[in-house]
Formats: C-alpha cells, structure tokens, sequence
C-alpha cells in the first residue's frame, strides 16, 4: 500500500514537471518558427538555410550518445536545470544582439549550433526519466497524451509567432522563449526525480566505451525494434529536405508569405494532434509492427503530395503535411512503449541516446547536401525524388522485418518482446 501511494506521488511530480515541459515547447515553437523565417527572408539563400541546419544538427547528433551515457550516471534533475538554463542564456544573447541591431545570419546561425548541442543533452535525459517515473500500465497513455498536447502547442506556436510577426518587432517576439522558459523551471524546484542505481563490479574497469556497448548489446535483444530504427534513420534522412526548404518553397518557389508558411504548418501540426488523440484513446494495436511499416511508408506518399502542389495551392502541401503529422505520433507511440518497458531503467539513457543517434545519424548529411541538390534538381523535384525513394527503402526493410519474424531461429526473442508488449496493451 505504501509502496503504491509512493508511485502515485511519483507519477504526479512527473505529471508537474511534464507541465512545465510543454511551456518550454510552446516558447521554443514560437521562437524558432521566428528565427527561420528571419533568415530565410534575409538571405533569400537555399545553401544557406541547408548550411543553418546542419550546423544545428551535427552537435546534437554528436552529443546524444555522449550525453545518454552520462544521463544513466549522473542527476538527471541537475542536467535538465543545467541545459535549460544555458539555452535560455543563448537566447538571452540572440535578444540583445537584435535590440543592439547587431545580429546577421551567420552569428545567429552559428548560435543556433549551441541550441542544438543542449539539446542533444536535454532529449536522452528527459526520455530516461519517463519510465523511472510513469507506471508501466500508463507508459502507453502517457506518451500518446504527451504527443497531443506537444502537438497542440505546436500547432497554435507558428499560427501565434506569424500573428505576432504582424504587429511586433523580433527582438520583442524572442523573449517568450526565456519567459517560458522560468516557467518550465518552476516544477524541477519543488519535485524530486528518482535516481537509478548502477551495479559497480569492482573486478571490471567501468568505461565509458563499455557503457556504450552495453546500449548496444540491449539493443540487439530487440532485432524488429533495431530494423524499425533503420527505417527511422532514412525515413529521417529523406524528410530533411522538407524541415530545412519548406520556407524557401513557400516563399520563393509559390511567392507565400509566413502567414502561409504557418497555415502548412498548422496543418501539420494539426494532423500530429489527431494523430496524438487516436493514439492517446487506442488501447491495444494489433499487427503494429505491419502498421509502423506502412506508416512509413504513407509518410512517403505525404511526401509526394507536397512535391506536386500547384503554384500557390497551399491547401494541398497542408494536406500533404497534415497525413505525416496524423502518423508520426501513432508510429512513435507503438515504438516507445515497446522501447520503454523492454529497456532496463538503469540502461534507458543510453538505449535513448543510441536511439536518437541512429535515427539521425546521416541526418546531418542530409542537412548538409539539401541545398546543393535542391539547386541541382529544383526544391518541387527534389521532394518528390526523395519520397520515390523513401518507399522503396520502407518496402525494402518492411520485407526483411517480416522474414525476421517467420524465422524460426528468432522465435524465442520475439516470443519474449511480445510478452513484454502485452503488458502495455499492444498487441504484435
């Protein structure tokens, strides 16, 4: 009985810190949306919204193993107020520099690297956390409530920061971003987050090359989940064309402005929020390893329909957007909570960060080489080429997934990932 009330309590701290969370986003999506749009105005540039991305994504990429490791070892309260508190600090910067009218791209875009490299730190600690603090018969319910009101704020943050680009400077839109940001801080004053415990051998030198393989070896125990990364990490790389262009495509390839930018995104957005409800109110997912497949693989075909929009039928890319965003919070609700009830607590962060490091580990590749393709083949072209591809690679993996569990030699590990899956009510 006590030990029940102390879960309760647990799961309501998480519930106050989560809280302060979603504040954080709402600020980050205003100020973002923001920022990109700044640049891309001002340069009018495709190499150098390709050259902004890749220099926000490869410290992140670099950093999450790193930070992953040291989550697992470390207090995770002390790294969350740690990270946050240098992102506000950046943003703080970014502020004065456009009051002291002193910002230009290329200070604000290398700035925007040290937002990333928090971030690679702030992504692993906080999905370590979950499981060390949500019971694991609302692992499920929770991440697909999380992915609703993630995608809600998401939602109405570049519909806010278009309205505000209307009637208000930048340099007075960006301070949402640390005010929010004392907001979030507020629950991580007053709650407590469990500490995990780490078996030491004494007979065994504790690296931190062997924790990292540690990760790796609880990855394999879980050979459809590792193919489902595959597909993550060239589904990843093929959208990033869409993340960094799609302002240069509204605004100079079908003449938007960022009220149109936000109306794309809002669809998008949109869809994640439906998305999100689908998956918050579904309790149990037969065949989910075929429906992450295919999800993929309609995330592709969204691809497509946003690359063959008429000039300035902005209500076909919303369409398009809005597809992906409906499947993004149902695929990634079905892959966390097997991830997270499989994965050990004391190994969560490093299982996290192995995750995120797969997942986008040529996306800074893809960052990088965006703007000489779109410049090479046209942005419209482009797109669509990259989601030709992405089905076929999906098709590809989805096969090999599925030879994977008619093979006999396999039988026993999944027999024993399924049985972990049913405690959270998803049925393989």
């Amino acid at each position: 009985m006590t030990e029940n009330l102390a879960n309760q309590q647990t799961f309501k701290n998480y519930l106050f810190f989560w809280a302060g969370q979603l504040f954080s986003i709402l600020g980050s999506s205003i100020t973002q949306f923001v920022i990109i749009w700044w640049i891309t105005i001002t340069t009018g540039s495709i190499l150098i919204l390709s050259i902004a991305s890749f220099i926000y994504i490869l410290p992140m990429t670099i950093v999450i193993p790193i930070a992953g490791v040291l989550t697992d070892k470390w207090n995770r309260k002390k790294i969350i107020m740690a990270v946050d508190s240098f992102q506000a600090l950046v943003t703080f910067i970014v502020i004065l520099l456009f009051n002291f009218e002193m910002a230009n791209p290329v200070l604000i875009i290398a700035i925007n690297g040290l937002l990333g490299l928090f971030q690679g730190f702030h992504i692993p600690t906080v999905n370590a956390i979950i499981p060390t603090m949500v019971p694991k018969d609302r692992l499920s319910r929770m991440n697909g409530v999380s992915f609703l009101f993630s995608s809600f704020l998401q939602t109405i943050g570049p519909i806010i920061a278009a309205m505000l680009l209307t009637f208000i400077p930048i340099k007075i839109i960006l301070w949402v971003d640390p005010i929010t940001f004392l907001i979030a801080v507020i629950p991580l004053l007053f709650i407590s987050i469990p500490s995990i415990k780490t078996e030491i051998k004494p007979d065994k030198k504790n690296s931190f090359i062997e924790d990292f393989k540690v990760g790796f070896r609880t990855l394999k125990l879980i050979p459809v989940v590792l193919m489902m990364l595959l597909v993550s990490m060239f589904v990843n790389f093929l959208w990033r064309p869409f993340g960094i262009l799609m302002p240069y495509f509204v605004r100079f390839d079908h003449s938007g402005t960022a009220s149109e930018l936000a109306f794309v995104l809002t669809f998008m957005n949109g869809g994640m929020l439906i998305g999100a409800l689908i998956a918050s109110f579904k309790k149990q997912w037969k065949h989910g390893i075929s429906i992450y497949f295919g999800g993929e693989f309609i995330l592709m075909v969204a691809y497509a329909i946003v690359a063959i929009s008429p000039h300035g039928f902005f209500l076909q890319m919303g369409i398009g957007a809005a597809i992906f965003g409906i499947m993004v919070p149902i695929l990634n609700t079905i892959y966390l909570t097997i991830m997270q009830i499989k994965v050990p607590a004391d190994k969560m962060g490093r299982i996290s960060s192995i995750d995120f490091a797969v997942s986008m580990a040529i996306s800074p590749i893809g960052a990088i080489i965006s703007g000489p393709l779109a410049e090479l083949f046209g942005i419209a072209n482009l797109f669509l080429y990259c989601a030709i591809l992405g089905m076929v690679i999906t098709i590809i993996f989805w096969w090999i997934a599925h030879r994977r569990l008619l093979n006999n030699d396999k039988k026993e590990e999944l027999e024993k990932v399924d049985m972990s899956i049913d405690k959270s009510s998803i049925d393989l």
